[in-house]
């Protein structure tokens, strides 16, 4: 029976005597599509590729087949012996990962990320794309970030429960301010998984723009919240009693001035989708994820409509007492924002693995005179980052994400 191969094996050659393996490479290149040879191999000794015609001394390690297969067919992975050992990722994986990365959120869903990686290396660089700012409500870009941040944490995930350990810097190049970070995976993951074991929120974790239950979150939920938070050195804290309701209304105040700030508005304008909409709908949120108009509540849900009518659009009583968290830092730099970030999707997949909605609640973030009242004054931190609203009701809506092979870069 002939050799047959696919992309992402292995091709191991082996003393004919002793069975020892002398040489192994990853197959990244074939030139018949019934996977016969000859292969272009990148040999995990030299990290060189070379084209292969194998001998009988060599022979096939399936690493993308069976359950992995099926995950290159899919897109999705499962973490397993065979792969956490492969030398190197296949271009289905990577694609995956970036896949899983951009599944997070964003402001308005704007997606202002980019990714490369780098094969000889084996590290991904995270960028700004200037594609996904906002320049009326988001000028410092701090947004940006922290959208970037929370990217970068799905990348982690998705690293981790592909079966690699990783190292992550933030901001690692002074003269390159658009690249935000670096992962590099350094080893198969030992016997600690964190955070792996979020993989499952990654893809199931989506935004509601729904009314919540009146019902309270456990103690324990909570803390595991304050928990995930605290991992990215991150503070989250339940605002309640008159912070509450304080903080509500400058959220509604925010809102108040957006739908009537030109600037705001323009920024709204570009990165919605209403039915009739001609643009591609790759980016922003689109009419069937806008979510129903307040008939009641103190919920303060944005308005992505920016005041005007859509037909159909329903009316719902939101929360009397919703519950909001503040996501806060003790400094205000990029890489603050770009923790918040990392902080604000650990929360999210904690939350959603705990059977629990979220939505953000940033209008008073993009007014400079609102932001700073957010904080809680018994609270020792000096910069709200972010504001969640959490509770238990009907899941997020799905919207568009750019697809994979506009955001990545695979270099050799």
């Amino acid at each position: 029976m002939s050799m047959r191969a696919h992309v992402g094996d292995q091709l191991i050659v082996e003393s004919p005597t002793t069975g020892v393996t002398k040489r192994d490479g990853e197959i990244v290149g074939l030139h018949h599509d019934d996977g016969t040879p000859p292969y272009e191999v990148r040999w995990s000794d030299t990290d060189q590729v070379t084209l292969v015609f194998p001998g009988p001394d060599a022979h096939i390690q399936p690493i993308g087949h069976g359950r992995e297969g099926q995950r290159e067919a899919t897109g999705q992975r499962t973490s397993t012996a065979t792969h956490r050992g492969a030398r190197a990722l296949s271009e289905a994986v990577i694609m995956s990962l970036v896949e899983d990365a951009t599944a997070a959120p964003s402001m308005h869903n704007a997606q202002p990320w980019r990714f490369e990686y780098s094969r000889r290396r084996r590290v991904f660089h995270l960028r700004a794309d200037l594609r996904g700012a906002l320049p009326h409500s988001d000028p410092e870009l701090r947004a940006l970030h922290i959208g970037c941040g929370a990217a970068l944490m799905n990348l982690r995930v998705a690293v981790a429960h592909e079966g690699w350990e990783a190292q992550t810097r933030p901001l690692p190049d002074p003269g390159d301010p658009m690249l935000l970070a670096s992962v590099t995976l350094t080893r198969p993951l030992g016997g600690e998984a964190d955070p792996a074991g979020l993989y499952p929120a990654v893809r199931t974790r989506h935004t509601s723009r729904y009314p919540f239950d009146e019902r309270e979150i456990p103690p324990p939920v909570r803390t595991a919240l304050v928990d995930a938070a605290h991992r990215e050195q991150v503070a989250l804290s339940f605002v309640s009693g008159w912070h509450l309701q304080y903080v509500v209304d400058l959220a509604l105040e925010a809102e108040a001035r957006n739908l009537t700030d030109a600037g705001a508005a323009a920024d709204l304008a570009r990165f919605t989708r209403r039915a009739d909409d001609t643009r591609s709908a790759t980016e922003g949120v689109p009419e069937y994820a806008f979510g129903p108009r307040r008939r009641i509540g103190k919920a303060p849900m944005r308005d992505f409509a920016g005041g005007k009518p859509v037909p159909g659009r329903p009316m719902a009583d939101f929360e009397t007492l919703p519950h909001l968290v503040l996501l806060s830092t003790s400094s205000d730099r990029p890489v603050d924002w770009l923790r918040t970030g990392q902080a604000v999707e650990r929360v999210l997949l904690r939350a959603t693995l705990a059977g629990l909605s979220a939505s953000f609640v940033t209008q008073a973030l993009e007014w400079h005179d609102l932001r700073w009242p957010l904080r809680d004054p018994m609270s020792g931190m000096a910069y709200v980052q972010t504001v969640l609203r959490l509770g238990y009701g009907p899941p997020g809506t799905r919207t568009p994400r750019r697809p994979v092979h506009d955001v990545l870069d695979i270099e050799p």
